[in-house]
């Protein structure tokens, strides 16, 4: 089984913040949280915040980083993407079904888009 990854905490991306203002090099940073250099680079570029009307506010915060984050993950959750499957989750919930007899039901029947129980449990 893979590594398990687990997403940078705010105390995690406040530190960052930090480093950067004081100029640490990302490997450093990348060493002393124990992150891969990569994760810390893709964090601070996607993560970067960007204003036309205050270009002097422009550079890295790890609370609005933080919040970026979360509204990007909430934005991907397959059960909020497609109402319809939500309401086909929800219905057999209600009946008693466990979500691993829901996502292998729907493997099973070949559904169109089927939705693990991991993912059930998580929304």
């Amino acid at each position: 089984m893979g590594a398990v990854y687990t997403q940078l905490s705010i105390e995690e991306r406040r530190r960052i913040e930090r480093w950067r203002h004081a100029n640490v090099p990302v490997r450093e940073m990348a060493r002393v949280l124990k992150r891969s250099k990569a994760t810390i680079h893709r964090e601070i570029k996607r993560n970067y915040f960007s204003d036309e009307c205050m270009p002097k506010c422009d550079g890295y915060y790890g609370a609005a980083a933080h919040l970026m984050a979360a509204d990007r993950r909430g934005r991907q959750r397959k059960l909020i993407r497609y109402p319809q499957l939500l309401r086909k989750v929800v219905e057999r919930l209600k009946h008693g079904w466990t979500p691993e007899q829901i996502g292998n039901r729907m493997i099973y029947a070949r559904a169109k888009s089927p939705v693990s129980a991991c993912t059930i449990n998580a929304s």
